[in-house]
């Protein structure tokens, strides 16, 4: 298993720190565009971009979100855990499934979230001091249509050179399952705000949502343990 405090304790001195807005982003076009503002019912978007820690609080924070669970996907196996997944040995990938109101937020606008401030859709297969397949730049369609905004936004972000370098992000052809992280991964960054690997890597991510995205930024996070309770 790693553990990320130790690893992030290591390496430290030697990393420059990465801005939750990837440092390589030049601009960030509008949000995809999508219908799913004429959908009923909430719908799910499972996104995958390093530690999962760090996305989950950030769409924690979005308005329209109504959970947000880290968990695992990607991968051919039946079932994931931590330990194996973490050995970088799977096809899994840490990510995060975004349960959302697309009458309050659309599937664009959370794609647009995950370029600007989620991660660095430039980082190939790591994220900051992660690294390894599992810590990937992924989206996971939960649909046709979302695969056909995902792709479209991700040559759009191109077309108009919002990044430096090559994105890196793939797309699911096919419906992923997706696996619950264990219990104490889940709300890790609002658990842990002064854990350094948290205040160093994901606490800005946080911050940036604030201050890029203040019309859908929501001061009180919604958790997997409030959420569970309204279920």
């Amino acid at each position: 298993m790693i553990n990320r405090p130790t690893l992030f304790l290591a390496f430290a001195v030697a990393l420059t720190p990465l801005s939750a807005k990837a440092e390589s982003a030049v601009t960030i076009p509008p949000p995809a565009a999508d219908a799913s503002a004429q959908s009923t019912g909430l719908e799910t978007a499972v996104l995958a971009g390093g530690c999962f820690w760090g996305i989950q609080a950030v769409y924690q924070h979005v308005k329209g979100v109504t959970n947000a669970v880290s968990g695992y996907a990607g991968g051919a196996q039946k079932d994931a855990q931590y330990d194996t997944v973490s050995s970088g040995r799977t096809s899994h990938a840490e990510a995060v499934r975004v349960t959302f109101n697309p009458r309050e937020i659309s599937y664009g606008k959370i794609l647009q979230i995950y370029f600007a401030v989620a991660h660095d859709p430039t980082q190939l297969n790591r994220q900051g001091p992660d690294t390894g397949p599992q810590y990937r730049s992924e989206i996971f369609p939960q649909s046709d249509a979302q695969a056909k905004v995902a792709k479209d936004y991700i040559a759009q972000l191109d077309a108009a050179k919002a990044f430096k370098r090559p994105i890196v992000t793939k797309t699911q052809t096919m419906k992923a399952p997706f696996y619950a992280a264990e219990a104490y991964h889940q709300d890790y960054a609002i658990n842990h705000p002064n854990q350094p690997y948290i205040a160093f890597n994901d606490a800005p991510k946080v911050e940036n949502l604030e201050k890029m995205f203040p019309d859908v930024w929501r001061d009180q996070p919604v958790t997997v343990a409030e959420a569970a309770k309204t279920n």
